[in-house]
Protein backbone atom coordinates (compact mmCIF):
# COMPACT_ATOMS: atom_id res chain seq x y z
CA UNK A 1 0.00 0.00 0.00
CA UNK A 2 1.50 3.32 -1.02
CA UNK A 3 4.89 1.61 -1.04
CA UNK A 4 6.15 3.30 -4.15
CA UNK A 5 7.82 6.15 -2.28
CA UNK A 6 9.25 4.04 0.52
CA UNK A 7 12.97 3.42 0.67
CA UNK A 8 14.52 0.06 1.48
CA UNK A 9 15.01 -3.34 -0.17
CA UNK A 10 12.20 -5.24 -1.81
CA UNK A 11 12.07 -7.59 1.17
CA UNK A 12 10.79 -4.69 3.24
CA UNK A 13 7.73 -4.55 1.00
CA UNK A 14 6.70 -8.04 2.04
CA UNK A 15 5.98 -6.86 5.57
CA UNK A 16 3.30 -4.53 4.27
CA UNK A 17 1.78 -6.54 1.45
CA UNK A 18 -1.71 -5.56 0.47
CA UNK A 19 -4.53 -7.31 2.23
CA UNK A 20 -6.80 -7.35 -0.67
CA UNK A 21 -9.43 -7.75 -2.41
CA UNK A 22 -10.68 -7.78 0.10
CA UNK A 23 -11.39 -8.76 2.43
CA UNK A 24 -14.26 -10.85 1.63
CA UNK A 25 -13.75 -13.69 -0.76
CA UNK A 26 -15.89 -16.54 0.59
CA UNK A 27 -14.15 -19.16 2.68
CA UNK A 28 -13.39 -22.18 0.50
CA UNK A 29 -14.54 -19.87 -2.20
CA UNK A 30 -13.35 -21.13 -5.55
CA UNK A 31 -12.40 -17.60 -6.52
CA UNK A 32 -10.35 -16.52 -9.50
CA UNK A 33 -6.60 -16.90 -9.35
CA UNK A 34 -4.61 -13.74 -8.72
CA UNK A 35 -4.33 -11.74 -11.89
CA UNK A 36 -1.19 -10.05 -13.10
CA UNK A 37 -0.70 -6.32 -13.13
CA UNK A 38 -3.71 -4.78 -14.79
CA UNK A 39 -2.22 -1.40 -15.62
CA UNK A 40 -3.21 0.41 -18.78
CA UNK A 41 -1.00 2.32 -21.16
CA UNK A 42 -2.08 5.66 -22.56
CA UNK A 43 -5.55 5.08 -21.19
CA UNK A 44 -5.97 1.78 -23.05
CA UNK A 45 -7.43 -1.29 -21.44
CA UNK A 46 -4.86 -4.04 -20.90
CA UNK A 47 -6.90 -7.16 -21.68
CA UNK A 48 -5.41 -10.47 -20.53
CA UNK A 49 -4.58 -12.78 -23.41
CA UNK A 50 -6.39 -15.69 -21.79
CA UNK A 51 -9.61 -13.78 -21.12
CA UNK A 52 -12.70 -15.81 -22.16
CA UNK A 53 -14.22 -14.28 -25.27
CA UNK A 54 -17.58 -13.88 -23.58
CA UNK A 55 -16.17 -11.35 -21.14
CA UNK A 56 -15.06 -9.13 -24.00
CA UNK A 57 -18.63 -8.64 -25.21
CA UNK A 58 -19.55 -4.97 -25.01
CA UNK A 59 -16.32 -4.04 -23.21
CA UNK A 60 -14.96 -0.56 -24.01
CA UNK A 61 -11.54 -0.35 -25.63
CA UNK A 62 -10.37 2.64 -23.57
CA UNK A 63 -11.28 4.42 -20.36
CA UNK A 64 -12.03 7.59 -22.26
CA UNK A 65 -14.65 5.58 -24.12
CA UNK A 66 -16.03 4.10 -20.89
CA UNK A 67 -16.42 7.54 -19.35
CA UNK A 68 -18.58 8.51 -22.34
CA UNK A 69 -20.88 5.50 -22.08
CA UNK A 70 -24.62 6.13 -22.21
CA UNK A 71 -27.42 4.05 -20.73
CA UNK A 72 -27.61 1.95 -23.88
CA UNK A 73 -23.89 1.09 -23.63
CA UNK A 74 -24.25 -0.03 -20.01
CA UNK A 75 -27.36 -2.00 -20.94
CA UNK A 76 -25.54 -3.71 -23.80
CA UNK A 77 -22.65 -4.72 -21.54
CA UNK A 78 -24.90 -5.80 -18.66
CA UNK A 79 -27.06 -7.93 -20.97
CA UNK A 80 -23.98 -10.03 -21.75
CA UNK A 81 -22.92 -10.35 -18.10
CA UNK A 82 -26.19 -11.28 -16.46
CA UNK A 83 -26.26 -11.70 -12.69
CA UNK A 84 -28.15 -14.87 -11.73
CA UNK A 85 -29.12 -15.04 -8.08
CA UNK A 86 -31.62 -17.73 -7.09
CA UNK A 87 -31.72 -16.99 -3.36
CA UNK A 88 -32.72 -20.02 -1.29
CA UNK A 89 -35.31 -19.10 1.33
CA UNK A 90 -34.20 -19.67 4.94
CA UNK A 91 -30.64 -20.40 3.77
CA UNK A 92 -29.13 -17.60 5.83
CA UNK A 93 -29.76 -18.44 9.46
CA UNK A 94 -27.64 -16.95 12.28
CA UNK A 95 -25.31 -19.96 12.45
CA UNK A 96 -24.55 -19.81 8.73
CA UNK A 97 -23.98 -16.07 8.88
CA UNK A 98 -21.60 -16.47 11.80
CA UNK A 99 -19.58 -19.08 9.89
CA UNK A 100 -19.20 -16.91 6.79
CA UNK A 101 -15.55 -15.96 7.19
CA UNK A 102 -13.37 -13.99 4.79
CA UNK A 103 -10.50 -15.81 3.15
CA UNK A 104 -6.97 -14.52 3.65
CA UNK A 105 -5.92 -13.07 0.29
CA UNK A 106 -2.86 -13.70 -1.81
CA UNK A 107 -0.12 -11.05 -1.89
CA UNK A 108 -0.35 -8.40 -4.59
CA UNK A 109 0.80 -9.24 -8.08
CA UNK A 110 3.22 -6.30 -7.85
CA UNK A 111 3.68 -3.08 -5.87
CA UNK A 112 2.61 0.16 -7.56
CA UNK A 113 4.97 0.84 -10.48
CA UNK A 114 7.82 3.29 -9.88
CA UNK A 115 7.52 6.83 -11.07
CA UNK A 116 5.16 9.73 -10.58
CA UNK A 117 1.82 7.93 -10.78
CA UNK A 118 0.04 9.84 -8.04
CA UNK A 119 0.84 7.57 -5.09
CA UNK A 120 1.55 9.33 -1.78
CA UNK A 121 3.07 8.07 1.49
CA UNK A 122 0.78 6.08 3.77
CA UNK A 123 -1.02 7.96 6.54
CA UNK A 124 -0.45 6.96 10.14
CA UNK A 125 -2.56 4.06 11.48
CA UNK A 126 -5.88 4.96 13.09
CA UNK A 127 -7.36 2.61 15.67
CA UNK A 128 -10.80 1.23 14.81
CA UNK A 129 -13.42 1.91 17.48
CA UNK A 130 -16.70 0.16 18.20
CA UNK A 131 -19.90 1.83 16.99
CA UNK A 132 -22.39 2.35 19.79
CA UNK A 133 -25.37 0.00 19.88
CA UNK A 134 -28.10 -0.42 18.86
CA UNK A 135 -27.02 -0.36 15.21
CA UNK A 136 -30.59 0.38 14.17
CA UNK A 137 -29.57 3.97 14.94
CA UNK A 138 -27.32 3.69 11.86
CA UNK A 139 -29.36 1.31 9.68
CA UNK A 140 -27.71 2.26 6.40
CA UNK A 141 -24.71 0.12 7.38
CA UNK A 142 -24.96 -3.67 7.24
CA UNK A 143 -23.51 -6.91 5.95
CA UNK A 144 -23.59 -8.78 2.64
CA UNK A 145 -23.56 -12.60 2.65
CA UNK A 146 -22.98 -14.79 -0.40
CA UNK A 147 -22.18 -18.23 -1.78
CA UNK A 148 -19.22 -18.67 -4.13
CA UNK A 149 -20.03 -20.52 -7.38
CA UNK A 150 -17.60 -23.29 -6.46
CA UNK A 151 -18.79 -23.56 -2.87
CA UNK A 152 -18.01 -21.71 0.33
CA UNK A 153 -19.69 -18.81 2.08
CA UNK A 154 -18.50 -15.26 2.56
CA UNK A 155 -19.26 -11.95 4.13
CA UNK A 156 -18.65 -8.28 3.38
CA UNK A 157 -19.89 -4.91 4.58
CA UNK A 158 -22.20 -2.57 2.66
CA UNK A 159 -24.26 0.64 2.74
CA UNK A 160 -27.80 1.62 1.69
CA UNK A 161 -27.50 4.49 -0.82
CA UNK A 162 -30.03 6.92 -2.22
CA UNK A 163 -31.65 6.07 -5.55
CA UNK A 164 -31.59 9.11 -7.85
CA UNK A 165 -34.57 7.84 -9.86
CA UNK A 166 -36.67 6.85 -6.83
CA UNK A 167 -36.12 9.40 -4.06
CA UNK A 168 -37.31 8.19 -0.69
CA UNK A 169 -37.80 4.65 -1.97
CA UNK A 170 -34.31 3.30 -2.57
CA UNK A 171 -33.61 -0.42 -2.85
CA UNK A 172 -29.92 0.13 -3.66
CA UNK A 173 -26.92 -1.11 -1.68
CA UNK A 174 -23.29 -0.10 -2.29
CA UNK A 175 -20.40 -2.50 -1.71
CA UNK A 176 -17.14 -3.66 -3.33
CA UNK A 177 -17.10 -5.47 -6.68
CA UNK A 178 -15.01 -8.30 -5.23
CA UNK A 179 -17.85 -8.93 -2.75
CA UNK A 180 -20.20 -9.97 -5.57
CA UNK A 181 -18.00 -11.25 -8.43
CA UNK A 182 -14.88 -13.43 -8.47
CA UNK A 183 -13.15 -11.28 -11.07
CA UNK A 184 -11.12 -12.42 -14.07
CA UNK A 185 -12.20 -15.86 -15.27
CA UNK A 186 -14.78 -16.14 -12.48
CA UNK A 187 -18.49 -15.69 -12.02
CA UNK A 188 -21.05 -13.91 -9.88
CA UNK A 189 -21.53 -15.08 -6.31
CA UNK A 190 -24.92 -16.63 -5.50
CA UNK A 191 -27.58 -16.26 -2.82
CA UNK A 192 -26.49 -12.67 -2.13
CA UNK A 193 -28.39 -10.98 0.67
CA UNK A 194 -28.02 -7.71 2.55
CA UNK A 195 -28.72 -7.46 6.28
CA UNK A 196 -29.04 -3.84 7.49
CA UNK A 197 -27.97 -3.18 11.10
CA UNK A 198 -26.67 -6.74 11.45
CA UNK A 199 -26.52 -7.90 15.09
CA UNK A 200 -27.82 -4.53 16.22
CA UNK A 201 -28.49 -5.56 19.83
CA UNK A 202 -25.40 -7.75 20.23
CA UNK A 203 -27.49 -10.89 20.64
CA UNK A 204 -25.02 -12.88 18.51
CA UNK A 205 -21.90 -11.49 20.18
CA UNK A 206 -19.67 -13.43 22.50
CA UNK A 207 -20.49 -16.77 20.87
CA UNK A 208 -24.14 -16.59 21.91
CA UNK A 209 -26.86 -18.23 19.84
CA UNK A 210 -29.25 -15.68 18.41
CA UNK A 211 -32.61 -15.81 16.69
CA UNK A 212 -32.95 -14.73 13.03
CA UNK A 213 -34.87 -11.58 14.00
CA UNK A 214 -32.08 -10.64 16.40
CA UNK A 215 -29.28 -10.72 13.83
CA UNK A 216 -31.51 -9.27 11.07
CA UNK A 217 -33.79 -6.83 12.94
CA UNK A 218 -34.70 -5.03 9.71
CA UNK A 219 -35.05 -8.15 7.57
CA UNK A 220 -33.04 -9.97 4.92
CA UNK A 221 -32.91 -8.24 1.55
CA UNK A 222 -32.27 -10.39 -1.52
CA UNK A 223 -30.19 -9.07 -4.41
CA UNK A 224 -32.00 -9.38 -7.75
CA UNK A 225 -29.70 -7.20 -9.88
CA UNK A 226 -26.05 -6.19 -9.51
CA UNK A 227 -23.80 -3.90 -11.52
CA UNK A 228 -20.03 -3.50 -11.23
CA UNK A 229 -17.52 -1.51 -13.20
CA UNK A 230 -17.00 -3.39 -16.51
CA UNK A 231 -13.31 -3.91 -15.77
CA UNK A 232 -13.83 -6.02 -12.66
CA UNK A 233 -14.99 -9.21 -14.45
CA UNK A 234 -12.17 -8.65 -16.96
CA UNK A 235 -9.30 -7.82 -14.61
CA UNK A 236 -10.25 -8.37 -10.99
CA UNK A 237 -8.69 -11.01 -8.77
CA UNK A 238 -7.26 -11.69 -5.33
CA UNK A 239 -4.34 -9.26 -5.63
CA UNK A 240 -4.40 -5.53 -5.13
CA UNK A 241 -3.74 -3.85 -8.47
CA UNK A 242 -5.24 -1.43 -10.99
CA UNK A 243 -8.57 -3.30 -11.03
CA UNK A 244 -9.14 -2.16 -7.45
CA UNK A 245 -9.18 1.43 -8.62
CA UNK A 246 -12.69 0.57 -9.88
CA UNK A 247 -13.62 -1.93 -7.14
CA UNK A 248 -17.25 -0.96 -6.49
CA UNK A 249 -20.67 -2.53 -7.04
CA UNK A 250 -24.33 -1.60 -6.61
CA UNK A 251 -27.01 -4.12 -5.68
CA UNK A 252 -30.75 -3.76 -6.19
CA UNK A 253 -32.53 -5.68 -3.44
CA UNK A 254 -36.02 -6.59 -2.26
CA UNK A 255 -37.58 -8.12 0.83
CA UNK A 256 -39.49 -11.27 -0.17
CA UNK A 257 -41.62 -10.97 2.98
CA UNK A 258 -42.75 -7.41 2.21
CA UNK A 259 -42.16 -6.68 -1.50
CA UNK A 260 -44.36 -3.58 -1.50
CA UNK A 261 -42.09 -1.62 0.84
CA UNK A 262 -38.69 -0.32 -0.20
CA UNK A 263 -35.50 -0.75 1.80
CA UNK A 264 -35.26 2.98 2.45
CA UNK A 265 -38.86 3.12 3.66
CA UNK A 266 -38.21 0.17 5.96
CA UNK A 267 -35.02 1.42 7.61
CA UNK A 268 -35.79 5.14 7.36
CA UNK A 269 -32.68 6.34 5.56
CA UNK A 270 -30.40 6.09 2.52
CA UNK A 271 -27.03 7.80 2.10
CA UNK A 272 -26.39 10.04 -0.92
CA UNK A 273 -23.31 9.23 -3.02
CA UNK A 274 -20.91 12.14 -3.52
CA UNK A 275 -19.19 11.72 -6.87
CA UNK A 276 -16.07 13.70 -7.78
CA UNK A 277 -15.72 14.81 -4.17
CA UNK A 278 -12.78 17.24 -3.63
CA UNK A 279 -10.05 15.06 -2.14
CA UNK A 280 -8.34 17.84 -0.21
CA UNK A 281 -11.59 18.74 1.59
CA UNK A 282 -12.56 15.23 2.74
CA UNK A 283 -12.42 14.01 6.32
CA UNK A 284 -13.32 10.35 5.98
CA UNK A 285 -14.85 7.90 8.44
CA UNK A 286 -14.85 4.26 7.24
CA UNK A 287 -17.42 1.81 8.67
CA UNK A 288 -17.57 -1.96 8.47
CA UNK A 289 -17.73 -5.35 10.14
CA UNK A 290 -14.09 -6.60 10.31
CA UNK A 291 -13.96 -10.37 10.83
CA UNK A 292 -10.28 -11.32 11.26
CA UNK A 293 -8.61 -11.13 14.69
CA UNK A 294 -8.71 -9.12 16.81
CA UNK A 295 -12.21 -8.64 15.38
CA UNK A 296 -14.89 -11.31 14.98
CA UNK A 297 -17.37 -10.04 12.38
CA UNK A 298 -20.16 -9.55 14.89
CA UNK A 299 -19.46 -5.90 15.72
CA UNK A 300 -19.77 -2.73 13.66
CA UNK A 301 -16.61 -0.63 13.83
CA UNK A 302 -15.38 2.60 12.34
CA UNK A 303 -12.11 4.42 11.66
CA UNK A 304 -12.12 8.21 11.65
CA UNK A 305 -9.25 8.37 9.20
CA UNK A 306 -9.39 12.06 8.34
CA UNK A 307 -7.92 13.42 5.12
CA UNK A 308 -7.02 10.69 2.59
CA UNK A 309 -3.79 10.20 0.69
CA UNK A 310 -3.51 8.67 -2.79
CA UNK A 311 -2.67 5.18 -4.03
CA UNK A 312 -2.33 4.45 -7.74
CA UNK A 313 -1.38 1.32 -9.66
CA UNK A 314 -2.27 2.92 -13.02
CA UNK A 315 -1.95 6.65 -13.63
CA UNK A 316 -4.64 6.47 -16.33
CA UNK A 317 -7.25 5.69 -13.67
CA UNK A 318 -8.34 7.79 -10.68
CA UNK A 319 -5.99 7.23 -7.71
CA UNK A 320 -7.57 5.39 -4.79
CA UNK A 321 -8.25 7.08 -1.45
CA UNK A 322 -6.14 5.78 1.45
CA UNK A 323 -6.75 6.33 5.16
CA UNK A 324 -5.16 5.02 8.32
CA UNK A 325 -7.28 2.21 9.77
CA UNK A 326 -6.74 -1.02 11.71
CA UNK A 327 -9.87 -2.83 10.47
CA UNK A 328 -9.30 -6.26 8.93
CA UNK A 329 -10.87 -8.55 6.32
CA UNK A 330 -14.66 -8.49 6.42
CA UNK A 331 -14.73 -4.69 6.39
CA UNK A 332 -14.51 -4.85 2.59
CA UNK A 333 -17.33 -3.03 0.85
CA UNK A 334 -18.05 -0.96 3.93
CA UNK A 335 -18.96 2.68 3.38
CA UNK A 336 -16.60 5.63 3.58
CA UNK A 337 -18.43 8.77 4.68
CA UNK A 338 -17.66 12.49 4.56
CA UNK A 339 -19.66 15.65 5.16
CA UNK A 340 -20.83 17.53 2.08
CA UNK A 341 -20.86 21.35 2.03
CA UNK A 342 -24.49 21.33 3.19
CA UNK A 343 -23.57 19.24 6.22
CA UNK A 344 -25.14 15.96 5.09
CA UNK A 345 -23.05 12.80 5.33
CA UNK A 346 -22.42 11.18 1.97
CA UNK A 347 -20.73 8.02 0.73
CA UNK A 348 -17.44 8.82 -1.03
CA UNK A 349 -15.87 5.35 -1.34
CA UNK A 350 -15.88 1.78 -0.04
CA UNK A 351 -13.19 -0.42 1.48
CA UNK A 352 -11.32 -2.30 -1.24
CA UNK A 353 -7.78 -3.19 -0.06
CA UNK A 354 -5.59 -2.77 2.99
CA UNK A 355 -2.25 -3.88 4.39
CA UNK A 356 -1.39 -7.17 6.06
CA UNK A 357 -0.09 -5.08 8.94
CA UNK A 358 -3.62 -3.61 9.28
CA UNK A 359 -2.40 -0.03 9.18
CA UNK A 360 -4.29 1.45 6.21
CA UNK A 361 -7.31 0.87 3.99
CA UNK A 362 -7.80 2.05 0.41
CA UNK A 363 -10.98 2.53 -1.60
CA UNK A 364 -11.84 3.62 -5.15
CA UNK A 365 -12.33 7.28 -5.95
CA UNK A 366 -15.91 7.58 -7.18
CA UNK A 367 -16.14 9.67 -10.35
CA UNK A 368 -17.99 9.49 -13.67
CA UNK A 369 -17.87 5.72 -14.19
CA UNK A 370 -19.28 5.05 -10.72
CA UNK A 371 -21.94 7.69 -11.30
CA UNK A 372 -22.96 5.97 -14.54
CA UNK A 373 -23.18 2.58 -12.83
CA UNK A 374 -25.50 3.95 -10.16
CA UNK A 375 -27.61 5.77 -12.75
CA UNK A 376 -27.92 2.61 -14.83
CA UNK A 377 -29.15 0.34 -12.06
CA UNK A 378 -31.39 3.12 -10.77
CA UNK A 379 -33.11 3.51 -14.14
CA UNK A 380 -33.11 -0.13 -15.21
Amino acid sequence: MALIRRAGPLSALAAALLLTVAACTPEGGGGAEPSGSASAQAGRLRLPADLPSGLLAGLPRSWDELRRWKFSDWDNWASKHVFQNPVVRDLWDPDRMEKAAPQQPAPPAAPPPPGDNGTEPDPAPVQAVAVERPYTRYPASGKVFSNAPGGGIGQCSATVVADPAHPGKSNLVWTAAHCVHQGKGGDWFKNIIFVPAYNSSGAASGGRKAKPAEVAPLGQWWADKVITSPLWPAEGGHSGDAANQYDFAVLRVHNPDDPAKSLEETIGTAVPVWFDAPRDQLKISAWGYPAVKPFNGQELDRCDGGRPTRLSFDAARPPMLTIGCTMTAGASGGGWFAAMPDGRLALVSNTSIGTLAHTTLSGPYLEGVARQALAYISQK
